[in-house]
């Protein structure tokens, strides 16, 4: 199924509301695992991203992480804090290196004011995440911890996947397994079990911070829905 998140913010907007929103901005780039924003640090900034892929994460006080989202070239981050004035609700990592556009907060927040196109599809997008979020909690909800952890690996697979010279599909993200642990509602032994079972009925190979999958299929069985 497939859902409206999935088009960048940069690409929704008018040709002259881009522009508005781009002069506004400051290029900034971030290195490999530097973290862009933080959780429940006050918002300072919006971000746009120009290239490279980041993942957002949030995490309880008894340190369970989740992975909320990936996020790429046309995506804004940072958003939410920014105009509703509340604190950070998750962390932000630069999985390679990104280039982004920060926007200061007041900057961004008057930009919304004047130009009304950009603020609909800002409303559209948030609109479009949750929507996506909800179908993800339904989907979740009738399926066990394999069937999700199946499914998240085809999404990524999907969304995110490259062909490996070994034979497979290689998931780009460098994904521990406590945020994959955290993304399907398990703990991460849970999700360690599970996946060492994968690896033994040669479903996936797993690397240093790089999972492979080899058969497809398999997974497609488990999460007894056809991801294509």
């Amino acid at each position: 199924m497939e859902f409206e998140d999935r088009v960048p913010f940069v690409v929704r907007l008018e040709s002259e509301d881009r522009q508005a929103l781009f002069a506004r901005g400051t290029r900034l780039v971030f290195p490999i695992r530097q973290v862009l924003l933080r959780q429940h640090e006050p918002s300072a900034h919006v971000l746009i991203l120009l290239s490279g892929w980041t993942k957002v994460t949030s995490a309880a006080a008894n340190g369970y992480e989740a992975l909320l989202a990936l996020r790429g070239p046309g995506d804004i981050i940072g958003d939410g804090a920014a105009v509703s004035g509340r604190h950070r609700s998750a962390t932000v990592t630069a999985l390679k290196q990104v280039e982004a556009l920060a926007v200061e907060t007041e900057q961004f927040n008057a930009l919304l004011d004047e130009r009304p196109g950009i603020t609909k599809k800002l409303l559209a997008l948030t609109a479009d995440r949750t929507r996506d979020s909800d179908r993800r909690r339904v989907q979740y909800a009738a399926m066990n911890v394999q069937e999700r952890l199946a499914l998240l690996l085809l999404e990524l697979m999907r969304g995110h996947g490259r062909d490996s010279q070994e034979g497979g599909v290689r998931l780009t993200p460098g994904l521990t397994q406590s945020e994959l642990a955290g993304s399907v509602g398990a703990s991460r032994e849970a999700v360690a079990r599970l996946l060492k079972d994968l690896r033994e009925r040669g479903i996936v190979r797993t690397e240093r911070r790089s999972l492979v999958v080899i058969r497809p299929e398999a997974l497609r069985r488990m999460a007894r829905h056809d991801v294509r």
